[in-house]
């Protein structure tokens, strides 16, 4: 299963988040809660808003690679069915003549008839009934973990979006300070050095700044073709998405997380499946030694002189005396023992993930603890004052032109503070399983979204 499922769905396979709690982790919502309305791209009023609970389930509805996933299971429900019937019985019919040679010479017709039905050695059955079961079983995780996944993704590339309008706006409101500085700076005779250069450093600024703003709107772009392609909509689709607030509580205590991960966790379901699963094959293996009978009936019939009939049950086993088949259980318990060592080393795996990124979570959100919740509205202030006290001479220019990239850089912080946050959560949430999350406070209903 492990193979068939990693064919379309590569992108999302390490992404993997529950449906259920982390339906209400709003990735980027709380991107949006300290930098104000100011930094906010403009939405597009005829674009109705949607939320992102709302955007998840339209693209599980309607992924085409879930068709796959979905197929899958199938393939292994039918698996299942062909592990519990029974081979076709064989039909036997052979004619020919018979010549009887005695005092009187006699010829005559000589033809049968059987009938045999194949059945597996004892426990057989049961064997293979209970492979395709693991099979399924491993199917049906393989499938939650897409759509889990599939879900994931979708929050991230909201969250790219997110991030990249609220860096766009900012870099775009800087740039046009520094564009119509320039207007004015170019209008006039510039009488010295020092003028001259200051023209020179704001000409430079500028021409950075609208680099970034063109980096951050094809970052916001990409984002939203691939969440519509994910959604089963043509890539240039308007799409608007509305933005409440979250907050980010403590993470459990990491004895809690792991314990968590051993019961919840995709991979160490699927592995203890396979591990099963292979215990089964070994004793297929073993099973298998002894072969398969054939029993059924069977009737004959000789016309040359007399006419003789016969009829009767007849049976075959096969005599396992030249090969006993001791290379199949070796190879089954060999897998077995390599069934063992996947799950020992991706459960070590699993803990040392869920550390780091406990450690990552704790980390961001003792960060964000120490702003203040008016942090990049109030650098967003102090860079309009000293764009109003430039102009009038007050403010010297490295301190202006300081100031400005400062500003951008707080809001970039802020954001990649937060997403990290996020991920980290997100991830903490997948691998664990667990329903606590960054609650829900409310948000300002604004709609604001991205318009491709």
């Amino acid at each position: 299963m492990a193979r068939a499922l990693s064919a379309p769905g590569q992108r999302l396979n390490h992404s993997l988040v529950m449906n259920s709690p982390i339906s209400h982790f709003l990735l980027f919502a709380s991107l949006l809660g300290s930098a104000g309305c100011a930094l906010a791209a403009e939405p597009n009023p005829s674009v109705t808003p949607v939320t992102l609970e709302a955007l998840v389930a339209e693209v599980l509805a309607s992924n085409p690679e879930s068709q796959f996933y979905d197929a899958e299971l199938a393939v292994a429900r039918g698996e299942f069915r062909n592990a519990g019937t029974l081979a076709n019985p064989e039909l036997a019919i052979a004619a020919g003549r018979k010549r009887v040679a005695s005092a009187i010479a006699q010829e005559g017709t000589a033809w049968s008839v059987s009938v045999r039905q194949s059945f597996d050695w004892p426990g057989r059955l049961a064997l293979r009934k209970a492979i395709a079961n693991r099979q399924i079983q491993l199917a049906e995780i393989g499938v939650a973990q897409f759509k889990v996944g599939l879900a994931a993704r979708t929050r991230a590339l909201a969250l790219a979006v997110a991030a990249a309008q609220e860096q766009l706006a900012a870099t775009r409101e800087v740039a046009a300070r520094f564009e119509a500085l320039r207007d004015v700076l170019v209008q006039r005779d510039p009488a010295g050095l020092t003028p001259t250069l200051e023209t020179r450093i704001i000409e430079a600024t500028e021409l950075t700044l609208q680099r970034r703003a063109s980096e951050a709107a094809v970052t916001e772009r990409s984002a939203l073709f691939e969440l519509n392609q994910l959604r089963g909509a043509a890539p240039a689709e308007p799409l608007r998405i509305e933005r409440p607030s979250l907050l980010f509580p403590p993470a459990p205590p990491l004895e809690e997380l792991v314990r968590a991960a051993r019961e919840k966790n995709f991979e160490l379901q699927a592995r203890r499946v396979e591990l099963e699963q292979q215990g089964f094959r070994v004793s297929l293996a073993r099973n298998d030694r002894n072969g398969s009978f054939s029993v059924g009936p069977y009737v004959s019939r000789e016309g040359a002189g007399d006419r003789e009939t016969q009829f009767g049950i007849e049976a075959t086993v096969p005599l396992p005396i030249w090969n006993r088949r001791h290379g199949d259980v070796a190879i089954a318990e060999a897998r077995q023992r390599q069934a063992e060592t996947v799950l020992l080393v991706a459960q070590r795996n699993l803990e040392r993930e869920i550390a780091q990124h406990a450690a990552s979570y704790g980390a961001r959100v003792a960060e964000i603890a120490r702003w203040r919740a008016d942090s990049v509205t109030k650098f967003h202030e102090a860079a309009e004052l000293a764009d109003r006290h430039f102009r009038l001479g007050a403010v010297p220019i490295a301190t202006y032109v300081e100031l400005q990239k400062e500003y951008l850089e707080a809001v970039a912080v802020l954001l990649d503070t937060r997403r990290d946050a996020l991920h980290a959560a997100q991830e903490l949430h997948r691998l664990t399983g667990l329903a606590w999350h960054p609650s829900l406070t409310g948000g300002p209903g604004s709609g604001r979204g991205a318009t491709p």
